[in-house]
């Protein structure tokens, strides 16, 4: 007769030790503590500015959309293990190029729209096409196209209008189905419901007597919401998400593996400059003009963002939740100090330390994962 041979029982310490562990590295982690650290201090010292009244929620939401909308396609490009520079550039490029289209050359908006996303997505695939060809780093290249592009957009505003702002955009707006879908609001019935019922402040006076001062969702908003959920199911819920976590990890090993390394990374590239379109064209239908300057340090904002949500700079590594996040922590601080009081240009220092803090962190997480000391 044997005997089995029976397993000690596992200590329930190490079971706990192990799923902390597995938290503490989520990359998310970051974000989240910055988001409520801040949540709380804004609520400390602005709560009584009008900062969490709803016109106070939609300015920091707008801007923390803004930010939510480049991050996204940095987030999945840096975690593909490369960066684009040239993000800024590309937003100030797009929007000229739809003004000119319209106001100068008399294009329907939906035309012109299609034609830059198209144009600008060329210009992405191409950065990460000389990327992989020549094996240059890129930063060097995006670097490079950072300084092509606007030198570009203000030659091209210079030549057709003698201007680097061009406006009229709103007029060539009007009407156009596809417009709206970058420069309209959803929702408008339920928040005029919301400022029938009180719930809603609503103007007093004038001819806006009535209309809540909140009248819906800007589509910004809602491209960042969907460009975050999109990026998320991508990198999460998908073959080609674990496509780009390998890239970034260790390529050469990926390559043996059987992954489409450089069609990953020049698609990340192409999707980045999507995402910057977006930005742009979204801009252009809010302001009603497109600025030769427009996007100016955008691309170092993004980059910062996905620092501060978990991305590793060395690719392999991040979160477009933890992006997201970023984001939102950099559009409430922003307005934040703002409905606080407190003098605007403190908002760089704030981009200096959240970075050096989010690096050393980063590092931090990074030795954890690989053992290294």
């Amino acid at each position: 007769m044997t005997s089995e041979t029976q397993s000690p029982p596992q200590d329930e310490r190490i079971k706990e030790q192990s799923s902390f562990r597995q938290w503490l590295i989520r990359p998310e982690l970051g974000g989240i503590c910055g988001a409520f650290l801040v949540f709380v201090f804004f609520l400390l010292t602005a709560f009584d500015s009008g900062m969490f009244a709803p016109s106070g929620v939609l300015n920091w939401s707008i801007v923390s959309a803004q930010f939510a909308i480049i991050a996204v396609g940095a987030c999945l490009l840096m975690i593909s293990g490369e960066f684009d520079l040239s993000v800024g550039s590309m937003i100030g490029f797009a929007g000229i190029i739809i003004a000119i289209l319209t106001v100068q050359m008399g294009w329907p908006m939906w035309m012109a729209i299609i034609t830059t996303f198209v144009l600008c997505m060329i210009l992405g695939g191409l950065n990460g096409w000389l990327v992989i060809k020549t094996g240059l780093p890129s930063f060097i290249v995006t670097l490079a196209f950072l300084y092509i592009l606007r030198g570009l957009t203000i030659f091209a505003a210079i030549v057709t209008t003698r201007k680097t702002i061009i406006g009229g955009i709103h007029d060539k707006a009007e009407g156009d189905w596809l417009a709206a879908v970058f420069g309209g609001k959803i929702l408008t019935g339920l928040f005029q419901w919301f400022g029938d019922m009180g719930w809603i402040e609503t103007f007093e006076r004038g001819t806006r007597k009535g209309q809540p001062v909140v009248d819906g969702v800007p589509m910004l908003i809602v491209w960042a919401i969907f460009l975050v959920v999109l990026g998320h199911i991508l990198l999460t819920k998908t073959k080609f998400g674990n496509w780009i976590y390998a890239a970034g990890g260790d390529a050469e090993a990926a390559r043996n593996s059987g992954v489409p390394v450089n069609r990953v990374k020049i698609s990340m590239f192409v999707f980045t400059a999507f995402c910057a379109t977006v930005f742009a064209t979204c801009q252009v239908m809010e302001f009603g003009s497109a600025g030769a300057d427009r996007g100016l340090l955008k691309e170092f904002e993004a980059i910062i963002s996905v620092v501060i949500g978990g991305a590793l700079l060395t690719g392999g590594y991040g979160s477009v939740i933890g992006a997201a996040l970023g984001a939102l922590i950099f559009g409430v601080v922003q307005q934040g100090l703002f409905f606080a009081g407190v003098e605007s240009s403190l908002f760089r220092v704030f981009l200096g330390v959240i970075l050096l803090l989010a690096v050393i962190l980063n590092t931090y997480i990074r030795r954890m994962i690989t053992g290294e000391r």
